[in-house]
């Protein structure tokens, strides 16, 4: 659940690629638990894309309980607790990463959602707030509470809050878990940023999942590679240029039916940054296609870079 990018156009796209679940972006509790904004377009998955889960941030039991109820009757398959993102606007708020540090207010929280729905309902969490010994005292009280409670999945990030991205992401918490709690469903997630990376967790962690995240963005073809890697099949050769810049422009189609066009050439510019890594002629191609400033100009650039009709 990438805030500010998985929205309809990038789940459709990973679907299209191999992913057998995707989220919505990150949604505020208080917001998804007003029955109006979830009756807004882009609060509601489309018929095609189930199932889809959908991931709340909060710090007050009743509201999160609420919101997850509001967003399975919205149509959502499954309800996401974030207790991980180490984002500072976040953590000034209590919520997140914070609740780390709060592991009784965690608990009811997960307690009162999971009384409120009737689909799974998964928690993403760090791998403690920081590295002191409290806070990994925190950190496995909670995870024996949730396992305890039967909780459908645990998706860890194997860093603490305060790291954020920094340093590398700590694989081995993850087997521990699992180890210590083998009944529960384990998800892996952190510096998964290209198949073979993925891959091989999910041969060697002992681990039951992965959450591919910033690996998938401007590179939807990391789930048919990471398929063909699982199924021991030869995995796709290098993504041709000219199958980039189809892709590239079935991405703005989406986005242009998203947003107003103006609007979607802006929004596409992050995915674009991501998608010209790809290219041979990178820096060239992402300077051409960041100084578009309509769809009709971006297009022009995609058709002259990408050896499309």
């Amino acid at each position: 659940p990438l805030s500010g990018y998985s929205d309809y156009a990038m789940r459709k796209l990973a679907r299209d690629f191999g992913a057998p679940l995707t989220f919505a972006g990150v949604m505020l509790a208080k917001s998804a638990a007003n029955p109006k904004v979830l009756k807004k377009p882009v609060f509601v998955p489309g018929d095609d894309e189930h199932p889809i889960g959908a991931q709340i941030l909060g710090r007050e039991p009743e509201i999160m309980a609420t919101a997850a109820s509001g967003l399975e009757q919205a149509g959502y398959d499954l309800i996401d607790l974030n207790f991980a993102c180490p984002a500072p606007k976040v953590l000034a708020r209590g919520r997140g990463g914070c609740l780390i540090n709060e592991p009784e207010k965690a608990i009811e929280i997960y307690k009162r959602v999971r009384q409120a729905v009737s689909c799974p309902v998964t928690v993403k969490i760090r791998a403690g707030y920081d590295n002191s010994e409290q806070s990994m005292d925190n950190f496995w009280r909670i995870i024996t509470a949730l396992s305890e409670e039967r909780v459908d999945a645990i998706i860890v990030h194997g860093r603490s809050v305060l790291q954020r991205f920094s340093g590398a992401s700590d694989w081995e918490i993850l087997g521990q878990i699992k180890r210590e709690f083998a009944s529960t469903t384990i998800i892996g997630s952190g510096d998964l940023l290209n198949a073979e990376a993925a891959a091989n967790i999910l041969k060697t962690g002992k681990i039951d999942g992965v959450l591919i995240a910033r690996g998938a963005i401007g590179n939807p073809w990391i789930f048919s590679r990471l398929r063909a890697l699982l199924e021991g099949k030869e995995p796709p050769a290098a993504i041709s240029i000219k199958a980039q810049g189809q892709v590239i422009r079935q991405h703005l189609e989406l986005v242009c039916q998203l947003y107003e066009k103006k609007k979607a050439v802006r929004y596409m510019r992050k995915f674009l940054v991501n998608y010209c890594r790809l290219h041979t002629h990178r820096k060239k191609v992402q300077t051409n296609l960041l100084e578009a400033n309509s769809k009709d100009e971006l297009l022009a650039v995609i058709r002259q870079w990408y050896e499309l009709d």
